[in-house]
């Protein structure tokens, strides 16, 4: 199968759909615990499993979603300009995250109110994501871009730094790292 853009996608159903939201939504990476959350049996929550590894939709023991084999291809990034109020910051906030699709909701300094990110598989729904984001009133007005092309997306902060820097930046002791590097 393939998306919006050409690109490959794995061929999933309703169970693979069932095991990926338990996984995302629920954070389990047990067979067992997919078993108990679905009501899928284990047999087939394995083997499942090693379906979705092996089309290279889950990455790995944590279960890491490759959103462009999944079928979430498409990255789109918007600007959100909204009329200034006491707590509108919260208010629009709260109404963005609560739009069917939206991944991540920044309030920011600046020109720009907010920064808005959405993984969708098509382009009817970016459409339908920004007259979304329209349509609230306190709302003025977007600007949306695509990704072309994700040069990194690493979900976990902490590797994006090295070690030394996190004990300096991050702990209060004075460790001498080259000697903790060491036991």
């Amino acid at each position: 199968m393939s998306d919006d853009m050409g690109r490959d996608t794995a061929d999933l159903d309703e169970k693979d759909i069932q095991i990926l939201k338990a996984v995302a939504s629920k954070g389990v990476t047990s067979p067992d615990k997919i078993h108990q959350e679905t009501g899928i049996p284990k047999s087939t929550v394995h083997y499942r499993l090693d379906q979705l590894q092996d089309a290279g939709v889950l990455e790995n023991d944590r279960y890491d979603m490759n959103l462009e084999k999944l079928g979430l291809s498409i990255t789109l990034i918007s600007e959100v300009w909204a009329e200034f109020d006491e707590g509108y910051h919260q208010t629009v906030g709260e109404k963005l995250t609560a739009i069917e699709g939206v991944n991540q909701v920044h309030f920011t300094m600046g020109e720009t109110d907010f920064v808005v990110i959405a993984h969708v598989p098509n382009r009817q729904l970016v459409e339908s994501l920004v007259a979304d984001y329209e349509a609230i009133d306190e709302i003025r007005r977007t600007s949306s871009k695509f990704v072309i092309t994700t040069l990194k997306d690493e979900p976990l902060p902490v590797n994006d730094f090295e070690y030394e820097t996190l004990v300096r930046t991050l702990t209060d002791s004075e460790l001498d790292v080259e000697d903790d590097a060491d036991n």
